[in-house]
């Protein structure tokens, strides 16, 4: 914390960052999905709080707020490598991990805000044990509605309901390999490496084990499809704070991706 304050020339506050976000071009009824670093902004009055603030004023409950909340540490103990366990830890750990819940399983490895964000008044999540979203605003409860347990990013989920009302993008103070939607384009082109993923979820009452089919992704080329996006479509980065911003359609930039990853 000490770094922080040092490298902050004024405090952030929730009022200075609605200046910010609003320059940037985030208005009154937009549909946005957030990708976010609370550190990067610098010392925040307020913290995670000030921020999910700042935003849900912005946007105001005229339009909707989405933050990817997974939970990628309910999955099979076969696949973990940060640490690994002792394959004969794995059948007690598949038997006994607790059920994804999305009122109280926390997020994995996303953030401070995102945290405060899921827990906020009126934010609703997504019923995915490992790869769900939060949201709030007017669309939420259509974005989050059903999401498949099968193919989660892809078609029907959240991603391409996003996808069909042009959301935009911004991601805060994180790169482009942070950016969920280009999920979508994986989806869309011919490459496929169907995997079997497993997760606890309640089914009818009762704690069960469930496996299910999804894409193995490749996020290892989105910093590198982000570059090109940023060249083709002539986007800059902003400041939000002391962090580096994009903005942009989640449209273009979904397609951008499909047809890059057909070329390659």
């Amino acid at each position: 914390m000490k770094h922080i304050v040092q490298a902050t020339d004024h405090p952030r506050t929730k009022d200075t960052l609605k200046e910010d976000l609003r320059r940037l071009g985030i208005t009154k009824g937009m549909t946005i999905m957030v990708h976010s670093s609370l550190s990067s902004l610098g010392w925040v009055n307020g913290g995670s709080v000030a921020v999910v603030q700042a935003l849900m004023e912005t946007v105001t409950e005229e339009g909707t707020i989405v933050m990817p909340s997974q939970s990628v540490d309910l999955s099979d103990p076969s696949e973990w490598g940060n640490p690994a366990v002792p394959k004969e830890w794995w059948k007690t750990i598949r038997e006994t991990m607790p059920a994804y819940d999305p009122a109280h399983t926390p997020t994995s490895g996303m953030g401070q805000i995102v945290e405060t964000f899921r827990t906020y008044p009126g934010v609703r999540r997504s019923s995915h044990p490992m790869y769900s979203f939060a949201a709030w605003g007017k669309d939420s409860e259509d974005i989050l509605r059903d999401h498949p347990l099968e193919f989660s990013l892809g078609e029907n989920s959240p991603l391409e309901r996003l996808y069909k009302k042009h959301a935009f993008v911004l991601l805060l103070g994180v790169g482009f390999g942070n950016n969920t939607s280009f999920h979508l384009a994986e989806y869309r082109i011919p490459y496929r490496n169907v995997i079997q993923k497993g997760s606890p979820v309640m089914d009818s009452g009762k704690r069960v084990w469930k496996t299910y089919k999804e894409l193995e992704f490749r996020e290892e080329l989105f910093e590198e499809i982000g570059e090109a996006f940023i060249e083709a479509k002539r986007i800059k980065a902003e400041k939000i704070g002391s962090a580096r911003a994009y903005f942009f359609s989640m449209h273009k930039a979904v397609d951008f991706a499909e047809t890059y990853l057909k070329a390659l």
